[in-house]
């Protein structure tokens, strides 16, 4: 009894707390200083026509170091926790006793998967061009290897490249963060590569370089954390 009175009162507590929020709540009429100067000068200096995103990987590059990182961790802390031992096999060899999938299933998956893919790949090599980016753009490949693991249940992760993939992306992404302060004005500057022509794919310096990277790293992260959901799957 007394515990649900306690659980009770934070909500209430809870509820006042937003209400008052709510109910105090007034719209801004204009933009911030910051977001005059990017509405004004974000164009000519970035030179991408997805401004919106374009503005994470470069005036903002340490927020989005940090929201790399942060998945990173999160990939880690469950691949470490989800671990398969020796004692979770019978006889050296995981014993799997899933339902298996359809015809139907397998067939679609061999279509669909080689084009979620390349989906993804387009979300985020054109992410300063359309709406999209590399955590857009990772996150779709990451479904595309769910529907790998939907489709043949047992398949072996293979983590080594996925782990791979993901540090090299990572390297990589610091690497052109250190060269935007080193060859041009602050870390992740897009400018250590000609900005091109405005609209077109080659086209607002490094950025499309910088999604690649980011799109690579968050999609391998993603099916790492997958494909550890996946193997607890085994029969212990």
């Amino acid at each position: 009894m007394l515990k649900n009175s306690f659980i009770l009162a934070i909500l209430i507590a809870f509820s006042l707390i937003f209400v008052s929020l709510f109910i105090s709540y007034e719209g801004n009429d204009e933009l911030s200083n910051l977001g005059k100067y990017y509405a004004e000068n974000g164009v000519q200096e970035v030179g991408a026509q997805n401004l919106v995103t374009s503005i994470v990987v470069t005036y903002r590059g340490i927020d989005t170091l940090g929201e790399v990182v942060i998945l990173f961790l999160t990939a880690a802390i469950i691949g470490f926790f989800l671990k398969l031992s020796k004692k979770d096999s019978k006889n050296g060899k995981r014993v799997e006793k899933l339902r298996e999938a359809s015809e139907i299933l397998k067939t679609g998956s061999q279509a669909l998967v080689p084009l979620i893919f390349m989906f993804g790949m387009y979300i985020f090599i054109n992410g300063h061009l359309t709406p999209g980016g590399g955590f857009q753009g990772g996150a779709v490949i990451a479904t595309g290897f769910v529907l790998m693991m939907i489709a043949n249940p047992v398949q072996k992760v293979k983590h080594g490249v996925l782990a791979f993939v993901e540090s090299i992306s990572g390297f990589s992404f610091v690497v052109i963060g250190i060269l935007g302060i080193v060859l041009a004005g602050g870390f992740l500057d897009n400018h250590i590569l000609k900005l091109g022509t405005f609209g077109e794919i080659l086209s607002a310096g490094a950025i499309p370089i910088i999604y690649s990277f980011i799109g690579l790293k968050v999609g391998a992260e993603l099916s790492g954390i997958v494909g550890s959901f996946n193997e607890i799957q085994a029969e212990k």
